[in-house]
């Protein structure tokens, strides 16, 4: 876990596909997810993200959850119950101007999960988080501009249309003055142009 960046803090070394295995088991249940995040336990936090109800998560709830984390695995898997929310992109918009690390890595990690699996969601509503990647594309914490890059990768492979958008951010942040921005650019430009993505768009 150390050598993964992850906090220890609270950890009882359980990995993610066992605590999947137990959510299957335990079903979805919005109070037994207070519950397990209210102990503080690292991996209880990751398991109450697995079993809640996102019908029942609240504005107040994301921002409790957000304000708390302090490992980036936990913030991830978090905002795979966030993106299931009605209050996804409200959220995103305040997250990515947040100066805290986690919960500006949680707008970004928000964005690529919807990017995955919301398919209602439309190219402008994308297009719209891109103001928010070219902000924060310059921010040189680590668990910040790989989120945005990964935000920004995860886009760019929707479709071919958000290919060639998401192609022309990285280019206009790899003229930036700013070696994190440029780094974001040259790492999205390496996935987003190579031909495994571009058969994976023709296929699509």
């Amino acid at each position: 876990m150390v050598r993964f960046g992850i906090n220890l803090s609270g950890t009882l070394g359980i990995s993610v596909v066992h605590l999947r295995k137990l959510a299957r088991e335990l079903g979805t249940d919005h109070a037994l997810a207070r519950k397990l995040w209210a102990s503080r336990l690292h991996e209880a936090r990751i398991l109450a993200s697995f079993v809640d109800d996102p019908r029942l998560v609240t504005i107040a709830q994301m921002d409790r959850w957000v304000a708390a984390f302090d490992s980036w695995d936990v913030c991830d898997q978090v905002c795979g119950l966030f993106e299931q929310t009605r209050w996804a992109c409200t959220k995103i918009r305040a997250w990515a101007g947040d100066d805290r690390e986690f919960v500006k890595r949680a707008a970004f990690a928000t964005i690529a999960g919807l990017a995955v699996h919301d398919r209602a969601l439309r190219n402008r509503d994308f297009e719209a988080f891109f103001p928010l990647i070219k902000r924060a594309a310059t921010d040189d914490r680590n668990f910040v501009r790989k989120a945005v890059n990964w935000a920004l990768r995860s886009i760019g492979k929707r479709n071919r249309v958000l290919n060639r958008r998401a192609v022309a951010v990285a280019l206009t942040l790899s003229r930036l003055d700013s070696p994190s921005a440029r780094w974001v650019a040259s790492d999205a430009l390496r996935e987003l142009t190579s031909k495994k993505v571009a058969g994976r768009l023709r296929a699509g």
